[in-house]
């Protein structure tokens, strides 16, 4: 199927200009928000599947506005935080709040559309590199690390995977067990970190200590 996206973004011209691309790219818009405070009513008017959330936005920004739409609906559309910097403090919280992943605003426009595809599907991590760079010189420890003690050795194996972009497949495939197998896994991951995708839980993985910045998807 193809995903639907709502665009949130304060500036008119941003939000013209994404829904042309996307458009172009066969993904259509179905609603725009000039504010966060205004994306989870759009949100419940419109469904999309993915947010394209500005992080930064006067009144509401998308940090917030990322945690009001995951703690009041069952079904949440995904999240992809958009961002000028890819170094931005603001996405490493949106990301810790439950984004699916983020994206730089001077991204091609087959990016994009990848991007939203690719959250949209849920199985892979959006740029496992950028992600990286994101965490990279931050200090393990502190709640995260207490939650990451409690995965068995083989959820923090399919975790370091998670961390270098693969799929439930790639993983199935590189550890020799069933899909089956690391989709209960994966699922214990989430749950043991509190985790609500693989973005989050690999940013998670990071702050712990599971996976750091210089051994991607390693010890």
């Amino acid at each position: 199927m193809t995903p639907t996206v709502l665009l949130a973004d304060d500036e008119p011209l941003v939000r013209t200009g994404l829904r042309a691309l996307l458009e172009q790219q066969g993904l259509p818009v179905v609603g725009e928000a000039a504010d966060g405070g205004e994306v989870l009513d759009a949100v419940r008017r419109t469904r999309p599947d993915v947010v394209l959330m500005d992080v930064r936005m006067p009144g509401t920004d998308g940090i917030e506005a990322t945690r009001q739409v995951l703690a009041a609906l069952a079904e949440p559309p995904k999240i992809l935080v958009v961002t000028t910097f890819d170094n931005d403090d603001y996405v490493h919280e949106a990301l810790l709040a439950g984004a699916s992943g983020f994206l730089l605003k001077r991204a091609r426009k087959e990016e994009i559309a990848h991007a939203v595809r690719t959250v949209a599907a849920g199985e892979s991590l959006l740029f496992p590199e950028a992600i990286r760079r994101l965490v990279s010189g931050r200090v393990p420890g502190g709640e995260h690390a207490r939650a990451a003690k409690r995965l068995t050795r083989r959820e923090a194996e399919v975790l370091r995977l998670i961390a270098t972009g693969l799929s439930n497949q790639d993983i199935a495939t590189a550890l020799v067990i069933s899909l089956e197998t690391v989709k209960t896994h994966v699922g214990n991951v989430f749950t043991k970190l509190g985790a609500g995708n693989r973005s989050q839980a690999v940013v998670i993985a990071y702050e712990s200590g599971v996976v750091r910045p210089g051994h991607l998807g390693g010890q």
